[in-house]
């Protein structure tokens, strides 16, 4: 049983760059792929396309959809998007393949740091890495003589100051939407207030202070954000900043650059970013670093594997990267890092962790997603809460067989 996988990946700010050419094949094998829909899965799908006789799916939803769709017979999709934490039922299912035979052939042009290894086999290839950190209206900090917050405190203060001074109603913004967003702002949290999230024989060990403190930190927070913020994925906190209504965020490396888009955004030039702010004084960013990437379905021909990884390596050339260079963190060749990616880099400098992937930690994340909302609007109390996290867990655990 698959229950834990380490993060293979490092922060790439500098790689080497060199040619590569655009298509360089048409390719006769219908594929599809289902993936995340932010700007860097659509320059790489876009990059694919190119190659004709491929349809993607872009689906901020994708992991609620991938588990079944792989498992079925033949898959619904020849290539499966996937990031730290959605390729663990893939794997437990065993319904990706080994890659390295198809690296042999295609993947002459991968990073070491791109090869994602599970007991010895690489089962996926990263893109790229993720984390979120703090993004802010440098512009509002500067006039109000407001130092770049280095923890969640130093935030709340912040935005006290930027609200009352009448420039913006809501100045936070936060990805809290219900499900599996407000799940990943628990994690991080807890982890910045030194939580473990397990005991003995896979037990939910979270009903404790640091499980108190979390809540209430995230409901410090939604004080100062729009009302409606647990329905605020990614794409909403986006738009909030492109719009002008929020100043701070702790947001996803994958969007900052959307900020700078003249195309959609109001506040091009007005953006800056640093690390995640910590929990504590003194402590390790309350975040978690991820990557991104691309795995093979197993359910499907060895023909159409062929075909679908060489797809995969067009969509992951030079030429895509510099097109796209401040879509994402590129562990791609070609990338050359502007001031945007530095809040991802000093975020890891920093010594925040990558996220705890495992088939237990799939199913707490979404007890916290499920069930930490009833404390931020007041409905249960913080002690109501945490139990009812671990009675959900220890129920699906039970399910799975991770606890007798």
């Amino acid at each position: 049983m698959i229950t834990k996988i380490g993060l293979a990946v490092a922060l790439a700010l500098s790689v080497p760059a060199g040619a590569h050419a655009a298509c360089s094949y048409k390719n006769t094998v219908p594929l599809k792929s289902l993936s995340a829909g932010f700007e860097a899965w659509k320059a790489v799908t876009g990059a694919m396309s190119e190659c004709g006789n491929f349809q993607p799916e872009l689906d901020q939803d994708f992991g609620q959809k991938e588990q079944a769709a792989m498992a079925a017979k033949p898959a619904l999709y020849q290539i499966a998007g996937v990031a730290t934490e959605t390729i663990v039922p893939l794997l437990q299912d065993g319904t990706i393949r080994p890659l390295d035979g198809l690296i042999a052939k295609y993947g002459q042009n991968l990073q070491p740091n791109q090869l994602i290894r599970i007991d010895g086999k690489t089962m996926a290839i990263a893109m790229m890495v993720n984390t979120q950190h703090l993004v802010y209206r440098k512009d509002i900090l500067d006039e109000l003589a407001i130092q770049p917050p280095k923890t969640y405190d130093e935030m709340l203060a912040a935005a006290k100051k930027i609200k009352d001074s009448g420039k913006m109603q809501y100045p936070i913004g936060g990805t809290f939407k219900t499900g599996w967003n407000l799940g990943e702002e628990f994690v991080n949290m807890y982890l910045g207030f030194g939580g473990k999230f397990f005991g003995d024989d896979n037990a939910a060990t979270v009903n404790n202070e640091a499980g108190v403190k979390t809540l209430e930190m995230l409901k410090a927070l939604s004080g100062y954000m729009d009302p409606e913020f647990l329905v605020a994925d990614s794409t909403v906190v986006q738009q909030q900043f492109q719009q002008g209504k929020i100043a701070m965020a702790n947001f996803w490396a994958s969007r900052a650059g959307s900020l700078e888009n003249p195309a959609e955004s109001k506040v091009v030039g007005k953006i800056a970013v640093g690390p995640a702010p910590a929990a504590v004084p003194g402590g390790k960013p309350a975040t978690t670093i991820w990557w991104d990437g691309m795995t093979i379905a197993a359910n499907i021909s060895d023909e159409q594997a062929d075909a679908a990884f060489r797809l995969a390596m067009e969509g992951l050339k030079e030429d895509m990267v510099k097109a796209n260079n401040d879509a994402a963190v590129w562990l791609v060749k070609g990338y050359k890092p502007n001031d945007l990616a530095q809040g991802a880099f000093e975020t890891a400098k920093a010594g925040a962790p990558a996220y705890p992937a495992t088939t237990a930690m799939g199913l707490l994340h979404s007890a916290f997603g499920d069930h930490a909302g009833d404390f931020l609007t007041g409905k249960k109390t913080a002690q109501e809460t945490l139990a009812d996290i671990e009675a959900q867990y220890t129920t699906a655990a039970k399910e799975q067989g991770l606890i007798k």
